[in-house]
Parts: structure tokens; C-alpha cells; sequence
């Protein structure tokens, strides 16, 4: 680790140690931020301080093994919950709105703030990074006004190196790919549904299963002309620009599984993946 990322890194531990007193909860979604921070927390809370890693079971998010969240939270000495969200009745963003992801997190923060109260935990934190704020993220104001703390973006750490310290500190997550929220697939102003949510979910897994590592698969109304038609969807795929020669030699049967999956075009975005491509 060179003399950069250890001064970060013992801010980052400096800044979390401050708030064991008052208890940590850590919304903890298993991915390689929130990983961090729960295992920093831990390390710096001791025995005599219990940390909380919060869950959020969501439909809005990727099929996601809860079990290897629960136990991944308790290797690192965490007491693991869980938290059923039903954002599309709660948060009001059935139709994707612009503040979707404001709209989101004010539900979801909310809630997990609510019940961090409960275990007597005074802090929440959350993985905000600092490249995240150079994004169009409107979900950060609504934890700025929740009050909840984003300790990674305030020490300036940004994703690649909250990677390199995930595998200084052997966290299984290091290497995980990012993996949003389900909507941001869609146009904004795209209404939102389950099914249609569980769709996309499906085709990156497959994606994921041939090898990729970052995929999306971005999905648009069908139109003729100014006129979209109803119920007809073109997928767009996106992977890392390197590995579009690759996803090619899987072109007949990638495209049979879209299209069974309820897609009438598949297209494949030459561009390859950009994380928000759907914000430009």
C-alpha cells in the first residue's frame, strides 16, 4: 500500500472510531463498499461495541444470496439483519422518475435509520465513494438530509482504491463487480414493474455466467416513429469494451435468451459498458 492510500486508510479508521460510542449500524448491501466499511467498524468497535449490518431484501436489486450477506457480515464479527423493502408501494417512483434514486433512498435510508434506532445504534453509515460523487447520484442529498454518514467519500477514497484495500484486508469482496439497482436499466420516465425488473435480472446472470464481469442490459421502449408501442422492448447490452470481440462468439444463443426472455431486439452498445449510461 503506498504512503497515499495508508493516510486514507487511517482517516477512514480515525473517522469510524469516532462514532463507536455513539453505536454503528452499516447499511450493508455485500458489495465491496459497504464490505469495507463493515470490516473497518468491526476492527475498530472491539468486542465491547456490537456493529449492525443492515440488509435491504429488495426486488428493486439483483437476485442476491442473503445467506452469504449474513455470513459474510458475521466473519467480520457484525450482527447481521435483515430489512424487507417494497420500494415501488413505498417510495413513489413507479414511473422512473429524474429523483428516482432520490426518491429510493430517502425510503430505504429511512427505514434502515429507523431501525438502527431500535438496536440502539446512534450512526449509520453507508458506501458512498468519492468517485460516486463526480456522478449524477441524487440519492446522496437524501442521506445528507437523513443524516447519515458516508465515511469513504469524506476520506476521498475512491473505488479502485477501496478495492485495494478490500484485498489488504482479505474481504471476499474485493473483486466483486458493482451491481446497481435494477431501474437504472430503464429510461427515465419508463414505468417500473417487478416482472419486468426480473427479466432483466435474468439475462445478466446469464451474462455473468458466460464470464463478463461488468454487464448491463439496458432495455427501451420499442417505437414507431414518435410512438412507442406497448409491451415491446429492445435490450442493449453492454460489456466491457475489451470483451466485445468475446460476447460475439455467444451471439446465437445470448440472442435466443433475451428474445425468450421477452426481448424483440437485442443489440449489443459498441461503446461498451459505462456505468450511468442511462443519465446522458
Amino acid at each position: 500500500m503506498d504512503k497515499r492510500l495508508a493516510g486514507k486508510y487511517e482517516a477512514l479508521r480515525e473517522k469510524i472510531r469516532g462514532y463507536v460510542g455513539a453505536g454503528i449500524a452499516v447499511a450493508f448491501s455485500g458489495g465491496v463498499d459497504s464490505a469495507l466499511l463493515c470490516k473497518v467498524a468491526c476492527m475498530e468497535a472491539g468486542a465491547a461495541h456490537p456493529v449492525y449490518a443492515v440488509t435491504v431484501q429488495t426486488r428493486l436489486h439483483p437476485a442476491k444470496d442473503l445467506e452469504e450477506a449474513r455470513q459474510a457480515a458475521e466473519e467480520f464479527g457484525a450482527l447481521h439483519r435483515a430489512l424487507q423493502i417494497d420500494e415501488l408501494a413505498e417510495s413513489g417512483m413507479e414511473n422512473n422518475p429524474v429523483n428516482r434514486c432520490y426518491l429510493c433512498k430517502k425510503s430505504i435510508f429511512g427505514k434502515i435509520k429507523e431501525l438502527a434506532q431500535e438496536f440502539g445504534a446512534g450512526v449509520v453509515l453507508e458506501g458512498t465513494n468519492a468517485d460516486d460523487l463526480l456522478e449524477y447520484r441524487p440519492g446522496i442529498q437524501a442521506v445528507k438530509e437523513l443524516q447519515i454518514f458516508s465515511p469513504l467519500a469524506e476520506c476521498g477514497l475512491t473505488k479502485a482504491e477501496i478495492r485495494e484495500l478490500a484485498a489488504h484486508l482479505d474481504i471476499p469482496a474485493a473483486n466483486r463487480p458493482s451491481v446497481p439497482c435494477l431501474a437504472t436499466r430503464l429510461p427515465y420516465g419508463t414505468r417500473i414493474s417487478y416482472e419486468l425488473l426480473g427479466r432483466i435480472d435474468e439475462g445478466e446472470r446469464y451474462l455473468r455466467g458466460l464470464g463478463f464481469y461488468n454487464v448491463r442490459l439496458r432495455v427501451h421502449e420499442w417505437t414507431d416513429g414518435d410512438k412507442k408501442e406497448a409491451g415491446r422492448w429492445l435490450a442493449r447490452i453492454e460489456v466491457d469494451a475489451e470483451d466485445i470481440s468475446r460476447l460475439l462468439v455467444h451471439r446465437k444463443e445470448l440472442t435466443n435468451k433475451v428474445k425468450n426472455l421477452g426481448f424483440d431486439l437485442v443489440t449489443v452498445d459498441l461503446e461498451g459498458f459505462r456505468s450511468g449510461s442511462m443519465d446522458g
